[in-house]
């Protein structure tokens, strides 16, 4: 029986051969690197636009242009990782399975999820990401409150909280394939889940929205991954509700729980999984 894999340092080599791999297709590597940080330049444009009209975002939210960037910020940063972490593997899951190249995944002497989840990496990703952290920057120097080195910590745990919940939500679609053969409609449902997590909650709090809210804060958890570590740096920590005061401790559970039920439906899946070439 061999040793168990060192798994941080076969995500290494991962990086290293995703990187030499768009490396021998610069054009193209470019190219996708600037649409990503123009499609995040039009957003943020979009945004400015909004508050040369009004200075917050809903009345009485809290929600202010520095406030609100910090919270586009942290989606950025969220969206970027998931991105450029799971994304392009998990769209080409369901391609494995036609083929059967899962079959040689199954053969490694290595965790099926974590070698289908990190198998390439979309460097790409890392333009959103910077403009992430230099809008995070930017948006801090201008708040009126200074968060605190506990409110910095907890902010970079709670947005790791958001990408495994986000990931949790995509690998689950995503092993649907086994059962489905295709389920790129599914994957696609994925980005119209997450869109509702563009917002802060407070907007989704009267008619209609309160329904969006409650089941994509306590179902689909995509809203709490980024509102709680967007909140941390935007506003200080004041609860006026038992649910301000609830949600950064469900954020916690709401990323375990997401992290074994997608973990229990992959390796169901996997059970029901015939090789191409049987």
């Amino acid at each position: 029986m061999g040793q168990r894999p060192w798994y941080f340092r076969v995500l290494l080599t991962f990086l290293r051969n995703s990187l030499v791999r768009d490396m021998t297709f610069r054009a193209n590597f470019l190219i996708d690197t600037v649409s990503s940080i123009s499609w995040v330049f039009m957003n943020l444009g979009f945004y400015l636009l909004i508050f040369s009209y009004t200075p917050t975002i809903g009345a009485r939210t809290g929600w202010g242009k520095y406030e609100f960037f910090l919270f586009l910020a942290t989606t950025l940063l969220i969206n970027s990782l998931v991105r450029g972490l799971f994304l392009e593997n998990a769209v080409e899951f369901s391609e494995q399975i036609r083929t059967g190249a899962l079959d040689f995944a199954l053969l490694k002497p290595i965790d099926t999820q974590f070698l289908v989840s990190l198998n390439r990496f979309e460097w790409a990703a890392v333009g959103p990401l910077a403009c992430g952290l230099l809008l995070l920057a930017y948006s801090l120097g201008h708040v009126e409150h200074t968060p605190g080195a506990l409110q910095a910590v907890l902010y970079v745990f709670y947005v790791l909280c958001g990408v495994v919940i986000y990931y949790s939500l995509m690998i689950s679609m995503a092993a649907t394939s086994i059962w489905l053969g295709q389920n790129r409609n599914l994957l696609d449902f994925w980005f119209y889940v997450t869109n509702f997590s563009r917002y802060p909650m407070e907007i989704y709090e009267k008619g209609l929205g309160f329904a969006l809210l409650y089941v994509f804060t306590y179902f689909i958890p995509v809203l709490t991954a980024v509102n709680v570590p967007a909140r941390l740096l935007a506003k200080p920590f004041s609860p006026t509700t038992l649910a301000d005061w609830l949600l950064p401790g469900f954020a916690v559970a709401a990323t375990a729980i997401s992290l074994a039920v997608s973990r229990w439906i992959f390796n169901r899946a996997l059970l029901s999984y015939r090789s191409a070439s049987s």
